[in-house]
């Protein structure tokens, strides 16, 4: 899954949001505690690490490539 950059970065929390992953902002901290969330093949639990063009964030069998 590609997700279109806008502005200079967005927030891991920001981007679960934007493509649907989870519902409210509310949920991020609990997903980010059961999910095995990595960023650049780098375990990520903190949901305001900002995120840039070219980071790939995935979990599962998901995989979101900023661009």
């Amino acid at each position: 899954m590609y997700f279109d950059l806008k502005g200079e970065c967005i927030t891991l929390q920001q981007l679960l949001k934007a493509c649907d992953i989870i519902s409210s902002g509310g949920q991020v901290k609990e997903f980010l505690q059961e999910t095995p969330v990595m960023v650049n093949d780098q375990r990520e639990d903190r949901r305001g690490r900002k995120l840039y063009k070219d980071d790939v964030v995935s979990f599962y069998d998901t995989r979101i490539i900023i661009r």
